[in-house]
């Protein structure tokens, strides 16, 4: 694997979408490539589409955004070993870092700076037994652990994995986010205080503002 190079599939610059730092202005870099193919992805376009970049120009493009928070994400942005020298890189120049992973991939090498923001996949995304469950001992009260949820057999997954494996104890935030279009948010929300876990609840922002289609949000 080149360490100095990523595949690319775009940079931008927009508002943190989802995790506890919605709303946030944020650079996102996504890495093109996937090791998943959960049913209800909204950015297929990332498993092929991109260019080859040197870290270095990657890193130069983001600096030009004078933003401190910079999202990398995919696709899986574990697969590319390039992912790292970048995150060094940014980390050592004062921005803060967030990686977004599906959790299928061992995070241990991450330098304990990133901020995690670790997608366990529900049944209802066809991927639930590619999750990678030691990589709870690596996160720490400053990452997050969000659930895509479908409908109520993925919400009660949710739930017992929360409980079972005291995942509100591992990190700063559980998240429960509705698949955008399948799942009414008013539904999940009355599960979610029915059953008082220990969870937030989350809805895409960048989809509220700019919709569903939009590339690059």
């Amino acid at each position: 694997m080149d360490s100095e190079r990523l595949h690319i599939n775009e940079i931008f610059y927009s508002l943190q979408g989802e995790s506890t730092h919605a709303g946030r202005p944020c650079v996102f870099v996504r890495l093109t490539g996937c090791n998943l193919r959960c049913k209800w992805c909204d950015t297929e376009y990332a498993f092929y589409e991109g260019r080859r970049m040197r870290t270095a120009e990657v890193a130069e493009i983001i600096a030009k955004y004078r933003c401190d928070l910079i999202e990398i994400t995919g696709g899986e942005p574990l697969l590319q070993e390039g992912v790292y020298p970048l995150m060094q890189s940014l980390l050592d120049s004062g921005k803060a870092v967030m990686i977004e992973t599906s959790g299928s991939i061992d995070v241990s090498r991450l330098d304990p700076r990133v901020i995690k923001i670790m997608d366990l996949k529900c049944p209802g995304s066809g991927e639930c037994d590619r999750n990678l469950w030691s990589n709870l001992e690596y996160l720490t009260p400053r990452d997050e652990i969000k659930f895509v949820v479908a409908d109520r057999t993925d919400y009660e997954w949710a739930r017992e994995a929360i409980a079972s494996r005291r995942l509100a104890d591992r990190v700063g935030a559980v998240l429960l986010s509705p698949v955008f279009g399948r799942l009414e948010p008013a539904e999940l929300a009355g599960w979610i205080l029915e059953d008082r876990i220990p969870a937030r609840m989350q809805l895409q922002l960048h989809k509220q503002i700019w919709g569903a289609d939009k590339r690059g949000v």
